[in-house]
């Protein structure tokens, strides 16, 4: 015999597992809709003569005329050379040591690519940052190959936690960082575009492609 309670309340798992897989999304990919009007092309919100914060005292910069992205690419590059620990609980209340987890290293491996590379050639890199973020805003907006969209937000989201994340001047928490990161992780592991998404309608189709042996189709499939 079927248990009826029990049919009625894996409807209604199904129902708030929709819902919230479909609130998450949409929130995911307004935060990043937010994030696009300061760093808009051709300046990037840098301003015309694209100047970037200096160093000055101990944890204090110069902001040496900087705004939007050359501002914050700026100040990764300041703080990539100082100690970093993320990951932190401080327990020294009760009695017991810290936990941490040190990302110097790979702070300063950041901090090598943006002074080598993403700095000087700004005007090229600053295009790239705002296509992969308006790409994981429409990815994520409409459904459409959403764990290629979370994937974008989760290499996004990464550098700027290795770039920012505790940095002391202003302080960034980590777990503003951290908590996008997550939500990314979360994103990418539901293929949440299947719900109420482009993806939920594509995928039956890329299917029979698929097994006609159409390669594209496969890697939709992927990332959808």
């Amino acid at each position: 015999m079927v248990n009826l309670s029990d049919s009625h309340t894996a409807r209604l798992d199904d129902r708030l597992y929709k819902i919230c897989t479909v609130i998450g999304r949409l929130l995911l990919a307004y935060l990043f809709f937010t994030q696009l009007w300061w760093k808009l092309p051709p300046t990037f919100g840098c301003g015309a003569n694209f100047n970037f914060p200096k160093p000055a005292a101990q944890n204090y910069w110069d902001a040496n005329g900087s705004s939007g992205l050359c501002y914050w690419m700026g100040l990764e590059s300041i703080f990539a050379s100082q100690p970093r620990q993320v990951l932190v609980a401080d327990m020294r209340a009760g009695g017991l040591p810290n936990i941490s987890v040190n990302i110097t290293p790979v702070a300063q491996i950041n901090g090598l690519l943006l002074d080598n590379l993403f700095i000087p050639q700004i005007r090229i890199f600053g295009w790239l940052v705002f296509i992969f973020e308006a790409t994981v805003f429409v990815s994520l907006a409409l459904g459409l190959f959403t764990r290629l969209g979370s994937l974008a937000a989760i290499g996004i989201i990464g550098q700027l936690y290795i770039g920012l994340a505790n940095v002391p001047r202003p302080f960034e928490w980590e777990w503003t960082y951290g908590a996008i990161l997550a939500l990314s992780i979360v994103m990418l592991g539901l293929a949440s575009g299947r719900i109420f998404g482009l993806d939920g309608w594509l995928r039956p189709r890329m299917a029979a492609a698929a097994e006609r042996g159409n390669r594209l189709a496969k890697l939709g499939l992927m990332l959808s």
